[in-house]
């Protein structure tokens, strides 16, 4: 008699492969798609150019009796520290626009995401953001960026 094959399905996020092209360190084969595309259609982007505060750094004064934030640990008093600020690092910078590509999110990414914006709207009030998910997608921005729509 033979054995049934049991197929397991895998668990916890999925981790995009990370990849050099042009001595640059890609954290994923998308952005290296997306780099491959502006650079073929001579766009002048900066890969990972800046990272933006989205929320400042702080003291947290009070106690606060939790484990670790991998729920590993003792219990006990993690509060009286510092607590470091909140971070995003678009993928590509462009004279008036911003790419972030984003082929399968962190479960972090959609509140950085809706932070970003808000910051954008007060930091780059004129520039297009962009989230393609695939490289059709990308293709899509490089034209949407090559032909800028008319006044």
């Amino acid at each position: 008699m033979r054995k049934k094959r049991v197929y397991k399905r895998k668990r916890g996020p999925v981790v995009a492969k990370k990849v050099i092209y042009d001595g640059i360190h890609f954290a994923s084969g998308l952005e290296k798609y997306m780099y491959k595309a502006l650079k073929q259609a001579n766009i002048r982007a900066k890969y990972e150019g800046e990272t933006f505060v989205l929320i400042n750094g702080f003291h947290f004064e009070n106690k606060v009796y939790e484990r670790q934030s991998n729920s590993k640990g003792i219990f006990k008093n993690r509060g009286c520290k510092r607590i470091l600020p909140i971070k995003y690092t678009p993928d590509f910078i462009g004279e008036d626009f911003i790419i972030e590509t984003k082929g399968r999110p962190n479960e972090s990414f959609p509140i950085r995401w809706k932070l970003f914006k808000h910051l954008m709207t007060k930091q780059f009030p004129g520039y297009t953001l962009y989230k393609p998910q695939n490289q059709k997608e990308c293709d899509q921005v490089i034209e949407l960026i090559k032909t800028p729509e008319s006044i």
